[in-house]
């Protein structure tokens, strides 16, 4: 997921090589907030406010005569028949979950391996979700489920309501295709499960008062026993009320199950045990920053993020279990993957005999794979690359660990999704689904281009744009970036983006900037902390070579972001306004004085810093967008979109903002979808609303 964790203070004007970065004269302490009122999520006068300004936004959005159109060219994009249905490979099925016209909420369902492979699957349904809502009276949402292996005849089900973080969990057997009678159940938190055995499970969740961190997240994890009540469960592991969460989990394996709890101490940082037969922690001596990708053949393979015994950052390595306690552990450790400065791994999975690496070489993807040869006392690592098309995203979307199976997509801006089976990863991959064009790519390009940054840092970007595009600075042109949490931004095929903005003219730009994970820890780190600045000034970089390009101008250029984007983008409005014509904030953080007292803000601050510690704060205020706002300012007609049932970031970011910039004499558009959590939106006729919202505003606010 895309997350993000009382004094006044004068801020100086910030100069930098983009231009001058325009700050608040006064910033508002949080004590002396006129809106906080706001940050009442479900309160009377907050919801009054919220429909208000929904109805404002709809009569001037929803009035226009391309809105019906728009809305039902993303409905059609987003029901049909001919999407991809990404299912994942357990036991004798494949499973997937599919919403459309019919399906509103959705259906689990699943099918043969082999009908899988057919244009024209026969589907077997197991939970109707819009059924099971008619029923309880409830507005539940698919949250996805923790299945039992080997057999995968039983699973935990994650349903939330209205799409929040917060889920409810409830045992399903797939062979009845009902719920367990008696089951395990857990009520509304934010829990996660993983089986121990078939009567036993891993879990954490709100256990009563003192269980949660500060950031509203489980700091306890306990075994559960089947026909046992929750308190009785045992304790396997206890954090502190300050760290972000515990968690455990269970590795279901041919060889056998490992055992794994993490405490997390920050956002990037936590130690980690392997659980003995015993029930006993054994503690795993990497670095807190390293993360355990997964486990095989009695390894551990780590992704470091951090210099270690000599390796360097960003190198996945390989650690035999048996050698944890060595005395010379260094020796030990084989390296699967050092990568250079354009090249980064993205993810790691496992079948039963191989390990499959996803990684990014200048922000496009590959598939590696590694197998173990030779004898176990004189282990050798074989590796390979997948044979897939080159220049585009690669995702694996189907592994099993009993056996070696991939169901694999491809993906670029002008080529729609392919999906590849492949027997085992040194297979020839066999395409056997493919959406259809959605729109004409043939009169459209992809350029990957370069941006200077303030301190000289070169930034590439994605540009989409008409083949004969005329560099005369009229071209509507939408920029798109995220930048932080180690998340890259990478090609994607988007039919909203080609029916809604490209075919009408529009030019699509995607940001690689600094905070993100587009080439490893080094281009997270720059922008941490203190550092968050060069994450901004590389945005606003991007959007002036737009503009010194004249691929187009201050008056057509417009900006889209969520969540840390939307953080990325309020930014960009408040530090320079003169720069753009329109903004599209999604789901944002705005109030960073205050987003650590708003759970689960607390978890970030990591990668922000802790408003409360006066040196943080001191650079954080230079930047958060609520403060920022001044008066006498004329900033562009933003839109804000937000969700009440967000539990990830508060809605009171969007509704303060908004708010604060009608009393400044702005005019701003701002529409809350009352369910769907930090998606903003919990189904497809949501988020057909939404597409038709932000792309009837983009048109209007950028158009020739």
């Amino acid at each position: 997921m895309k997350i993000l964790k009382n004094l006044s203070i004068t801020i100086a004007l910030l100069v930098n090589l983009s231009g001058t970065h325009l700050a608040s004269q006064e910033a508002t302490p949080a004590n002396d907030d006129p809106y906080i009122w706001l940050e009442e999520v479900e309160g009377e006068n907050s919801l009054e406010w919220v429909r208000a300004h929904d109805k404002t936004t709809m009569d001037a959005l929803g009035s226009d005569p391309n809105f019906a159109d728009y809305q039902s060219i993303s409905l059609e994009i987003l029901n049909s028949k001919d999407r991809i249905p990404y299912g994942k490979i357990k036991g004798d099925y494949v499973y997937n979950f599919w919403q459309d016209e019919e399906h509103v909420r959705g259906i689990l369902r699943r099918t043969t391996l082999e009908e899988y492979k057919k244009k024209d699957p026969r589907w077997e349904t197991l939970l109707d979700i819009d059924e099971l809502n008619e029923k309880e009276g409830k507005s539940w949402v698919y949250k996805g489920t923790a299945d039992l292996p080997p057999d995968y005849s039983r699973c935990m089900i994650y349903l939330s309501d209205g799409g929040k973080d917060a889920v409810y969990l409830r045992e399903f057997d797939y062979s009845a295709k009902t719920f367990v009678n008696d089951g395990f159940y857990l009520s509304e938190a934010k829990s996660s499960v993983s089986w121990y055995d078939r009567n036993t499970l891993i879990v954490d969740t709100d256990f009563g008062p003192g269980s949660l961190t500060t950031s509203g997240y489980p700091r306890i994890v306990k075994l559960w026993k089947r026909g046992t009540d929750i308190s009785e469960a045992v304790t396997l592991l206890e954090g502190e009320i300050k760290d972000v969460s515990a968690g455990g989990g269970v590795t279901h394996r041919p060889e056998g199950k490992y055992v794994s709890l993490q405490r997390g101490i920050s956002f990037w940082e936590s130690t980690k045990w392997l659980l003995n037969e015993n029930l006993e922690k054994v503690k795993i001596p990497i670095p807190e920053d390293a993360g355990i990708e997964t486990f095989f053949k009695s390894h551990l393979i780590v992704l470091l993020h951090s210099d270690w015994l000599g390796i360097p950052e960003g190198a996945l390595i390989a650690l035999n279990i048996k050698d944890l306690e060595s005395d010379n552990l260094e020796s030990k450790i084989r390296i699967l993957f050092q990568p250079d400065d354009k090249s980064t791994v993205r993810r790691i999975n496992a079948t039963k005999d191989y390990i499959i690496v996803s990684i990014l070489e200048n922000v496009t993807g590959k598939a590696l794979y590694y197998t173990l040869a030779g004898s176990p006392n004189r282990p050798e690592w074989i590796r390979g690359e997948i044979d897939l098309p080159e220049f585009g995203t690669i995702s694996v979307k189907s592994h099993n660990y009993y056996d070696n199976t991939l169901l694999i997509s491809y993906a670029g801006f002008l080529t729609p999704t392919k999906l590849y089976f492949l027997e085992n990863p040194t297979a020839e991959p066999k395409a056997i689904k493919s959406r259809p064009d959605i729109f004409d790519a043939s009169v459209f390009k992809v350029s990957q281009l370069k941006a200077r940054s303030a301190d000289g840092t070169i930034i590439p970007y994605f540009l989409v744009s008409a083949k004969d595009l005329n560099l005369d600075g009229t071209n509507p042109t939408l920029l798109y970036g995220y930048g932080g949490f180690r998340i890259p931004e990478t090609p994607y095929y988007s039919g909203t983006i080609g029916k809604l903005w490209l075919e009408k003219g529009g030019v699509f730009a995607l940001a690689n900037i600094r905070g993100g994970g587009e080439f490893g820890p080094k281009w997270h780190k720059a922008a941490l902390l203190e550092n968050r600045q060069r994450a901004y000034d590389d945005f606003i970089a991007v959007a002036e070579d737009l503009i010194n390009q004249n691929i187009t101008s201050v008056t057509h250029l417009g900006i889209m972001g969520g969540s840390n984007g939307g953080l990325l983008v309020g930014v960009a409005l408040t530090q320079r306004p003169d720069l753009f014509n329109a903004v599209v904030c999604q789901v944002p953080l705005l109030d960073m004085l205050r987003y650590h007292k708003l759970p689960p803000g607390a978890s970030w601050m990591a990668e922000y810093g802790d408003p409360d510690i006066p040196e943080n704060r001191e650079y954080i205020a230079k930047y958060s967008p609520y403060q920022n706002l001044k008066k006498g300012i004329e900033y562009p007609d933003v839109l804000f979109v937000t969700s009440t049932k967000d539990d990830r970031v508060h809605p009171g970011h969007a509704r303060k903002m908004a708010a604060r910039m009608e009393e400044y004499g702005n005019k701003i558009y701002y529409y809350e979808e009352t369910e769907g959590g930090h998606a903003a939106s919990a189904d497809n006729t949501q988020r057909a609303k939404r597409y038709a919202l932000q792309y009837i505003y983009l048109q209007k606010m950028l158009s020739r």
